[in-house]
C-alpha cells in the first residue's frame, strides 16, 4: 500500500501534486503533521527484494521498538508473571472474549478465497526536462546519441489487493491502483492468474470495480454494515503487503468518521490493524466475516505502518455499486455552494447560539442554490430532512440526492429560520479533486 511511482501520473491527473520522498514513495495529503499515503504499493522490476532480504522500513520505527524494549527491560520475568496473574484474578477472561479471538482463525480460512492480488501496469509519459535522480534529465539521449523522443514513456507496475463481490468475477478495489492501467492481472488464492478490465470507477471516493472471466462460480465476500461498527470493536485486515499474498492482521476500530483531506467525501474508519504498502483495496472485516471497509491509506512518516490505518466504510461503497456496475461512473447531486466551518466566533457575530450547520461562503452563479435564493453568510442547518452537522457533512448529503429532485433547505439568516425549495443539479466531473467544502 505504498504510493508507487506509477501512482504519480494518476494522482497528478486527479489534481493532487505528489512530492517524492524516496524511491517509489509519494506523499499525497497532510493530516495532523503526518502524511497520509495511498497504499497501492507499486513494484518496479528494480524494486523487487534481492536475496530474500527485507529492507528496513524506517529508523524511526526501529528507535520506537528500542524505546519500548528498554522500558520493558525494567521488569523481570517474575514481575511480568505476577502482574499477569493479578490481572487474571481481577478480571477473568469471558468465553465471549476467547471466542472472539479464536474467530480470527476461522475468518482467515473462510475469507482466503475471496481476497486477490492485483498487478496493474501503467504507461507514464515523460515530459521534456524530466528530472532524474542525479539532477539531470533521465536519458536525454538514447544509447546511440540520438535525442529522446518528445513523447517518451516508461512502464510502471503497481501491486495491491482486492476482493470478490460477485460470483461472476466482479472485484472491488481502489481506483488509484487500477485507474488508467494498460494491463491488469488478478491472482486468485489458488495461484491462477487472469487478466481483468475496469467496468466502473470513481476517483472521488477512490473505488473501482474490475472483472475477470473464469468460467466458474467464485466465492464472494459478504458486505456488512459499517454504520453498526463500534469504536473498540475487533477487525481483521487481509491483503498483500509488499507482495506477500493473503497476509492477515488484526486490531480494533480506533475511530470513525475521520476526515483526511484526501478527497471530497472523506469518512474513513481508523484502525490499528497493521496495513502496509500493498494492502490497498483489501477488505477490513468484522468478527462476523463481513466486509466493513476497504483499506485505503495510512498515516506515516516513513510510508510503513505505525498503527494508524484508514478504510473506506463499506456503506458508502454499497451506495455507489449499482451505478458503477450499470454506468461505469457515479452521478451525484449538486447544490452549487462553497461552505466553511461555523466557528464560535463567527456564530456569535451572526447572532447564532449554535455552531451546527454549514456557513455559505460563496454561491455559484445560476446554480441550484442561487436559483433557490441562498446567499453568502446563510447557515444551512437542514437539507431535505437531514440535519447538517457541519460543512463536511453537507456534500455527502447532497451527493446522495437524485438529480432534478425537489428538496427543502432550512437556513438561518439574520437570526431567523427560513425554508427554501431547491432543485438538485448534477455535479460535473472536472478531473480535479476539490475540497469537501467546495462540493456542496
Amino acid at each position: 500500500m505504498r504510493l508507487a511511482t506509477s501512482d504519480y501520473t494518476a494522482e497528478r491527473r486527479r489534481g493532487i501534486r505528489p512530492l517524492r520522498l524516496s524511491s517509489g514513495v509519494w506523499k499525497i495529503g497532510r493530516c495532523d503533521r503526518k502524511w497520509a499515503y495511498r497504499m497501492s504499493l507499486g513494484f518496479d522490476a528494480r524494486d523487487k527484494v534481492q536475496n530474500k532480504t527485507l529492507a528496513a522500513v524506517g529508523v524511526g520505527a526501529l528507535l520506537f521498538g528500542i524505546g519500548v524494549s528498554q522500558g520493558l527491560g525494567k521488569f523481570s520475568l517474575e514481575d511480568s508473571l505476577r502482574i499477569f496473574s493479578a490481572s487474571r484474578e481481577a478480571e477473568p477472561v469471558t468465553s465471549a472474549g476467547v471466542q472472539g479471538l479464536s474467530d480470527f482463525v476461522t475468518l482467515a480460512k473462510m475469507l482466503r478465497p475471496v481476497v486477490v492480488n492485483i498487478s496493474a501496469t501503467q504507461v507514464e509519459r515523460l515530459p521534456q526536462g524530466f528530472s532524474g535522480p542525479f539532477g539531470e534529465d533521465d536519458l536525454p539521449e538514447d544509447l546511440f546519441g540520438l535525442p529522446r523522443a518528445p513523447n517518451a514513456a516508461r512502464q510502471r507496475r503497481s501491486q495491491g489487493s482486492g476482493f470478490i463481490i460477485d460470483r461472476d468475477g466482479s472485484i472491488l478495489t481502489n481506483q488509484h491502483l487500477v485507474g488508467g492501467a494498460k494491463k491488469i492481472v488478478v491472482k486468485l488464492s489458488n495461484g491462477k492468474e487472469l487478466e481483468a478490465k475496469v467496468i466502473g470507477q470513481d476517483n472521488q471516493t477512490d473505488i473501482a470495480i474490475i472483472k475477470i472471466k473464469t468460467g466458474e462460480s467464485l466465492t464472494a465476500a459478504p458486505l456488512g454494515d459499517s454504520g453498526g461498527l463500534e469504536v473498540g470493536e475487533w477487525v481483521m485486515a487481509i491483503g498483500n503487503p509488499f507482495g506477500l499474498d493473503n497476509s492477515v492482521t488484526s486490531g480494533i476500530v480506533s475511530a470513525k468518521g475521520r476526515f483526511l483531506g484526501t478527497g471530497p467525501y472523506d469518512d474513513f474508519i481508523q484502525t490499528d490493524a497493521s496495513v502496509n504498502p500493498g494492502n490497498s483495496g483489501g477488505p477490513l472485516v468484522n468478527l462476523r466475516g463481513e466486509v466493513v471497509g476497504i483499506n485505503t491509506a495510512i498515516v506515516s512518516n516513513t510510508g510503513a505502518n505505525i498503527g494508524i490505518g484508514f478504510a473506506l466504510p463499506i456503506n458508502l461503497v454499497k451506495e455507489l455499486l449499482p451505478q458503477l456496475k450499470k454506468a461505469g461512473k457515479v452521478t451525484r447531486g449538486w447544490l452549487g455552494v462553497n461552505t466553511q466551518r461555523l466557528t464560535p466566533e463567527i456564530a456569535e457575530s451572526l447572532g447564532i447560539n449554535s455552531v451546527h450547520g454549514a456557513l455559505v461562503s460563496e454561491v455559484s452563479k445560476d446554480g441550484p442554490a442561487h436559483r433557490a435564493g441562498i446567499r453568502p453568510a446563510d447557515v444551512i442547518i437542514e437539507f431535505d430532512g437531514h440535519p447538517v452537522k457541519d460543512a463536511r457533512a453537507l456534500p455527502l448529503i447532497v451527493a446522495r440526492e437524485p438529480v432534478d429532485r425537489k428538496a427543502q433547505v432550512k437556513i438561518l439568516r439574520d437570526k431567523k429560520q427560513l425554508t427554501l425549495n431547491v432543485t438538485i443539479g448534477e455535479l460535473r466531473e472536472t478531473g480535479t479533486i476539490k475540497r469537501r467544502e467546495e462540493l456542496g
